[in-house]
């Protein structure tokens, strides 16, 4: 039986946790391809370019933009964030599912021009978490973290748009979500591809 492969799309807001859990299922499954966006923010101290993201200026950003290069992009906290297309599609067409690790603006745009694309939302098990992780995190001031925090606020409200949802409390308990997620999508019926389904009399008659 051979599955079709999957674009899944994984958001949520700043400080969830969502980089740490997408590593995570990367270890658990590397056959997946897992797409590096582009983004105009200055590297954090333990950040790789190529490896967490390439940093590229705002002008060369732009160029990507231009010649249509980006299967989506946005403005978050002031910098430009995209996902290359070509990566993308490469890795959808050899067979691979493509995971993206985006905020909510791009999960959102991604569903718009990729129908069939699987997102979910990221949750914190609360508020009060959520703020403790981001100033664990201290890479904001006072005033940044607060923007942050409002940010995610409005975030919440598009959780509908989503298909699925998990709660980042306990690691290995969401890669596991995260996994059975992916699981129930690759046995959708109107995924599977199968030699008794192309054809012939019906397995199931009224």
């Amino acid at each position: 039986m051979r599955f079709p492969n999957l674009l899944v799309v994984i958001s949520g807001p700043s400080g969830v946790g969502k980089g740490t859990l997408v590593s995570r299922y990367m270890e658990k499954h590397p056959e997946s391809y897992l797409s590096i966006s582009l983004t105009t923010r200055q590297p954090r101290p333990y950040e790789i370019c190529g490896k967490d993201y390439y940093f590229v200026s705002k002008a060369e950003f732009q160029r990507y933009i231009e010649s249509q290069r980006l299967l989506e992009w946005a403005e978050v906290f002031g910098d430009l964030y995209g996902t290359p297309r070509d990566p993308v599609e490469e890795a959808l067409q050899s067979g691979k599912d493509a995971i993206l690790e985006i905020d909510v603006q791009g999960g959102l745009r991604v569903k718009n021009c990729v129908p069939e694309a699987v997102l979910i939302f990221v949750l914190p098990p609360t508020r009060e978490e959520l703020r403790k992780r981001l100033m664990k995190r201290g890479t904001e001031n006072p005033s940044q973290l607060q923007h942050r925090l409002e940010v995610a606020e409005i975030e919440f409200k598009y959780i509908s748009y989503y298909d699925y949802y998990l709660i980042n409390d306990v690691l290995d308990v969401a890669v596991a979500d995260l996994e059975k997620i992916v699981f129930a999508e690759k046995h959708r019926v109107s995924r599977v591809r199968h030699p008794l389904l192309e054809g012939g009399d019906p397995l199931v008659r009224p």
